[in-house]
């Protein structure tokens, strides 16, 4: 309640701390007496079943968080996490797609029947705004200004943000406000994307709705909704745009987040220069004059 997470990151955490007490409860260990030693063989033992060092960092962020909250309302004294540092996640590189890729993941849906058409109108909304997979699920019918071109999203601590999107997306919410959604809203939703029992969409189901179209579009790696918000700034970057305002649209509270991407469009500036540029491969023998 008071950090604002969504309802994702508190289910995120509830996981990470029945698995903290389920290493509590096979020592026989209260957790007001767990030693440093004891918490660092738990991380170690994460890490040994295959989590990843940003999986493992999470553990540790929703047991710290917890050891916080012990102290200041449970009376806990000593706090086993103090000074113990995440483990290192290194840099990861967001994977986007080409914008052939793009196009063919977004002819995708069968238009002509209303879920096909309710499908095209996220995936071309998702890539014109990029927002989280939570976010555009759960947009209101009210976030959209139609007009502008704007919507208003809520996201990570409840702060709320404008995200334009494009003539492209306008058409294709508009054609599923006209046509598709009218015919699921059995409940009078206020929400934007709604099932065929006109129930607001779940992230789950998106999530298997662009695996599919994923697959039936060619893409060979697999598809997931954040990837294509990756792409989505992958792709302004690359046609010039400012890195303050990608933050503002992805919702960054830290533009250190938003810098990521950067080294993502110099990779790709690179291979275009060496592909293309008459004397970048070594030893080759340009055409100008001596």
């Amino acid at each position: 309640m008071e950090r604002g997470l969504s309802a994702a990151t508190v289910s995120a955490y509830r996981t990470d701390l029945e698995a903290f007490a389920r290493f509590l409860g096979e020592r026989g260990r209260e957790a007001d007496r767990l030693t440093r030693p004891e918490l660092s063989q738990y991380l170690s033992a994460l890490r040994r079943r295959g989590l990843s060092a940003r999986s493992a960092s999470r553990a540790l962020s929703a047991v710290r968080g917890f050891y916080g909250f012990a102290a200041a309302h449970l009376g806990f004294g000593e706090d086993p996490t103090a000074d113990l540092t995440n483990p290192k996640t290194g840099l990861s590189l967001p994977k986007a797609l080409s914008e052939a890729e793009v196009e063919a993941l977004l002819a995708s849906p069968a238009a002509a029947d209303p879920l096909g058409l309710r499908d095209r109108a996220m995936l071309e909304l998702l890539y014109a705004s990029g927002l989280r997979v939570s976010e555009i699920v759960g947009l209101p019918l009210d976030a959209v200004d139609a007009e502008a071109g704007i919507l208003r999203v809520r996201g990570k601590g409840g702060k709320e943000r404008l995200v334009p999107f494009g003539a492209s997306a306008a058409k294709w919410l508009a054609r599923y406000l006209d046509v598709a959604r009218p015919t699921l809203d059995l409940k009078r939703s206020a929400h934007l994307f709604l099932t065929v029992r006109g129930a607001p969409m779940t992230r789950q189901r998106f999530w298997q709705l662009i695996e599919g179209y994923g697959r039936a579009a060619g893409i060979r790696t697999r598809l997931t909704p954040h990837r294509l918000r990756h792409s989505f700034a992958t792709h302004l970057l690359e046609h010039g745009a400012d890195l303050r305002a990608l933050q503002m649209m992805l919702g960054h509270a830290d533009i250190a987040t938003t810098q990521i991407y950067t080294q993502v469009s110099r990779s790709r500036l690179r291979r275009v220069y060496d592909e293309f540029h008459p004397r970048a491969r070594k030893g080759s023998r340009g055409k100008m004059g001596r």
